[in-house]
C-alpha cells in the first residue's frame, strides 16, 4: 500500500487541493449569494449552472486536452477556473456569477479528467483498488477541510474568494512538475438513455435522485442554515457532517449490498435517507444538536446511492463495457444534479426554508417506491454471479475516475504505465 500511495502522491496532492477548493467554493457561493440578497432561484442556478458546465466538460473537453496535452490544458483550466474566482468578487450579481459557475464547471471536469487518467496509468493492474480507495479518502478529507476554512474569514469579504483562487493555483505545482509520461487520450462520456434503461431502470433511477436531492441541499443548504439563525460556523459543521456521515458509512453500505440483492440496500439506503432529510426538516430548526446528528444520518445514507446505483448497472453488464455504461451513468447523475436546484427553491419560496428537506425526502421517497417496483419486475442477482464487488466512486467525478476501477479489464483501459 505504500508503494501504491508513494506511486500517485503528487497527483493525489493535486487533487486534494482542487476538491478542498471547489467544495469551500460551492459552499461559499451560495452564502455570499444569500448575504448579497440573490432571490432563492438564483442561488439554485448557480448550483445548476455549474452542473452544466460540468456536462459540457465531459463532452468536450477530452477533445482540447488531446490538442494541446495533458500538462498546457491542466494549466490552462486551472489558471481560468482560478480567474473566474476572482471574477465574483469584481462582479457581484447573479448573471456573472452563472456565467462563472459554468466555466468552473467545465474546468472542473477537464481537470479531474486530466489527475484521474493520471492516476489510472500510474497504478497496476494489482493496486488500482487501493489508488481508488485513497482517492476517495483524498476526497472525503479535502471537502470536508474545504468546509472548515469557512471560519477562516467572513464570507461577505473576499478574502475566502482569493483564498480559492490560490488553492486553484497552487493544485498547478505538483502536476506541472511531474516527470510522468503524459497518459493516453482521454475519452469523452456519452449518454445512451435507452442502453442504460434496459441495463437496469433502477441504477437510472437511483443515480438521477443522487444528483436531484445531493445537488439541492448542496446548494441551498448554507441558506437553510442560515435562514433558521445558525452562523456560518454551524454551516461549515452541518455540510460536515454530511460528508463525514458518507465516508463512515461507504464501505458498510457496499459490503452488504455485495451480500444481498443489491437493489434492496438501494431501497433501504434511499428510505433512511428520507428520513434523515425528513428529521432535520422537523428538528434541526430548535436544536443545534440534532441538526447535526441528523446531517450525518443523512450523509450516511445519501452519498452511497450513486455507487450502489454504478454498482447495480454493472451487476447486468459485461466487464468491458464498465467504463461506457458508468460514463454515461455521470452523464444522468448530471441531469439530475441540474433540475435538482432548479426546483428546490420554488419549493422553498412557497413553504419555507426547511421545505428544502422535505423537497429531498420526497426525491428519496419517490427512489423507495420505484425500487420497490422493480424488486417485482426482475429476478436478483445471485450472490456468486455478482460481477465484483462494490466500488465507492464519487459523484460528481470526471468519467477517467472508472478507468481506474478495479473491475475494469486490461484489455479495455489498456497497460498502465508500471511507476
Amino acid at each position: 500500500m505504500r508503494n501504491a500511495i508513494l506511486s500517485v502522491f503528487s497527483l493525489l496532492v493535486a487533487a486534494a487541493i482542487l476538491l478542498g477548493a471547489n467544495g469551500l467554493q460551492s459552499t461559499l457561493l451560495s452564502l455570499r449569494a444569500n448575504i448579497e440578497g440573490f432571490p432563492l432561484s438564483a442561488i439554485g442556478f448557480l448550483t445548476s449552472s455549474y452542473f452544466v458546465g460540468f456536462i459540457l466538460g465531459c463532452r468536450y473537453a477530452p477533445r482540447f486536452i488531446k490538442n494541446v496535452g495533458h500538462i498546457r490544458a491542466f494549466t490552462a483550466l486551472a489558471s481560468v477556473a482560478s480567474a473566474a474566482t476572482l471574477a465574483h468578487i469584481l462582479f457581484v450579481e447573479p448573471v456573472s456569477w452563472l456565467v462563472m459557475r459554468a466555466l468552473a464547471g467545465f474546468c472542473f471536469a477537464g481537470l479531474h479528467m486530466i489527475i484521474e487518467s493520471w492516476l489510472n496509468e500510474r497504478a497496476t493492474n494489482e493496486n488500482r483498488g487501493t489508488v481508488l480507495s485513497i482517492y476517495r479518502i483524498a476526497d472525503f478529507t479535502a471537502v470536508t477541510a474545504g468546509q472548515f476554512m469557512l471560519n477562516v474569514a467572513d464570507p461577505a469579504g473576499f478574502v475566502l474568494f482569493v483564498g480559492v483562487s490560490i488553492l486553484i493555483s497552487l493544485s498547478l505545482v505538483p502536476v506541472a512538475l511531474t516527470t510522468a509520461a503524459a497518459p493516453k487520450p482521454i475519452k469523452s462520456a456519452k449518454l445512451n438513455i435507452p442502453k442504460l434503461w434496459n441495463l437496469s431502470p433502477l441504477a437510472c433511477g437511483a443515480v438521477v435522485a443522487a444528483g436531484a436531492s445531493g445537488s439541492a441541499f448542496w446548494a441551498l443548504a448554507p441558506v437553510f442554515i442560515q435562514d433558521i439563525g445558525y452562523d456560518v460556523s454551524v454551516v461549515a459543521l452541518f455540510m460536515s457532517a454530511i460528508i463525514a456521515g458518507g465516508a463512515l458509512a461507504q464501505f458498510p453500505i457496499g459490503w452488504l449490498s455485495d451480500r444481498i440483492d443489491r437493489r434492496r440496500v438501494i431501497v433501504g439506503t434511499a428510505f433512511l435517507a428520507g428520513t434523515g432529510a425528513l428529521l432535520i426538516s422537523l428538528f434541526g430548526p430548535d436544536a443545534q444538536n440534532l441538526l447535526i446528528v441528523f446531517a450525518l444520518m443523512l450523509g450516511m445514507f445519501h452519498l452511497p446511492l450513486y455507487g450502489l446505483g454504478v454498482a447495480n448497472a454493472n451487476d447486468f453488464a459485461e466487464a468491458e463495457d464498465f467504463v461506457s455504461i458508468n460514463g454515461g451513468l455521470l452523464l444522468l447523475y448530471g441531469f439530475g444534479a441540474v433540475t435538482g436546484p432548479i426546483i428546490a427553491p420554488f419549493v422553498m419560496k412557497g413553504f419555507g426554508a426547511s421545505s428544502l428537506f422535505f423537497y429531498n425526502a420526497t426525491v428519496y421517497g419517490l427512489l423507495t417506491i420505484f425500487g420497490l417496483y422493480r424488486l417485482t419486475q426482475r429476478k436478483p442477482v445471485p450472490v456468486d454471479e455478482k460481477t465484483e464487488d462494490y466500488v465507492p466512486v464519487p459523484a460528481g467525478a470526471a468519467p477517467a475516475v472508472f478507468e481506474i476501477d478495479p473491475r475494469v479489464p486490461e484489455d479495455e483501459e489498456g497497460s498502465p504505465t508500471k511507476a
